[in-house]
């Protein structure tokens, strides 16, 4: 009964988004972004999309969302942003950084696209535009895929925590107290493969087309270089998204060591009551900035 319920809601939702579409205006950008995908299937095999398109997606996604963040190291307006002032970032940590992730990227996480294509192949994954979801579809199904990596990443971050393993696998990505936006990917090649397994579970759940596995590595991208990026930056259209960690939540992580464990979401350390410090961190600032109010007037 109350799984009809459910899907009866579902459907409920799908087609009151599947109105609402039909009245909004034709997206300018659809044809052509149509004639390039179809250019893309005539003259490449599935193999090279599945795998250098991957690739390229991954790498240009990264590297472009990581302009902002870099840029704003040298604009002194946006220090007012930063989360921690007292520690900027140095070029020495930025080069080393930059080194270990053409290295994670390209001996670890290469190898894991590759493969994409036997996955697409064996599940029988479309490549066709007229096989490509809505937008909205695309939207829920990437959020699908959000809520079950942060699952994942809550419990096993949170494990390779643990007293016993820390220093061999997860305290490399601790090296950076204050983290940046270049850095969400810096870690140890075990944590790549064992953290990254969450990105991949949401794929085999929700994927009916290769389109997919594009958004879904975006989304992904989006979310974790914002963490990452050590300033929380208002107008942030992350900050729409209902119990969205943030910038602030992950940086207290580096900053603590304890707690804050989720990448996304706010649910599973407030469920488990992994947040404490933070919120109590949160309020002493709150009296730190009413008092120097008090002595300002």
């Amino acid at each position: 009964m109350a799984m009809n319920d459910s899907v009866n809601i579902l459907n409920s939702a799908y087609l009151a988004v599947e109105y609402i579409d039909s009245f909004l205006p034709d997206n300018p950008l659809q044809q052509p972004f149509k004639n390039a995908w179809n250019y893309m299937l005539d003259n490449y095999t599935k193999f090279q999309i599945a795998t250098w398109g991957s690739l390229i997606v991954h790498e240009v996604s990264y590297f472009l969302l990581c302009v902002p963040g870099f840029v704003f190291q040298f604009i002194p307006y946006m220090q007012k942003y930063k989360i921690q002032q007292d520690k900027p970032e140095t070029w020495e940590k930025q080069w080393k950084c930059f080194k270990t992730l053409l290295f994670n990227h390209f001996f670890i996480q290469l190898p894991m696209i590759c493969g994409t294509y036997y996955f697409t192949e064996y599940f029988n994954i479309p490549y066709e535009w007229e096989e490509m979801p809505r937008w909205y579809v695309l939207v829920a199904q990437c959020f699908g895929c959000a809520v079950i990596e942060d699952a994942w990443h809550y419990f096993l971050h949170r494990l390779l925590h643990h007293k016993r393993i820390y220093k061999y696998i997860h305290k490399v990505h601790h090296e950076f107290v204050s983290p940046f936006g270049m850095q969400a990917e810096y870690a140890h090649p075990l944590e790549t493969l064992i953290l990254g397994t969450g990105f991949f579970i949401g794929i085999v759940v929700f994927c009916n087309h290769v389109i997919l596995l594009w958004a879904w590595v975006i989304c992904r991208l989006m979310e974790t270089i914002d963490v990452h990026s050590g300033y929380d930056v208002p107008l942030n259209p992350l900050h729409l998204v209902p119990f969205y960690a943030g910038a602030r939540f992950h940086d207290f992580h580096h900053m603590n060591f304890i707690g804050n464990y989720a990448s996304t979401f706010t649910w599973w350390d407030r469920i488990f009551g992994t947040d404490s410090q933070f919120i109590a961190y949160k309020e002493k600032e709150k009296k730190q900035q009413l008092i120097m109010k008090k002595k300002a007037n």
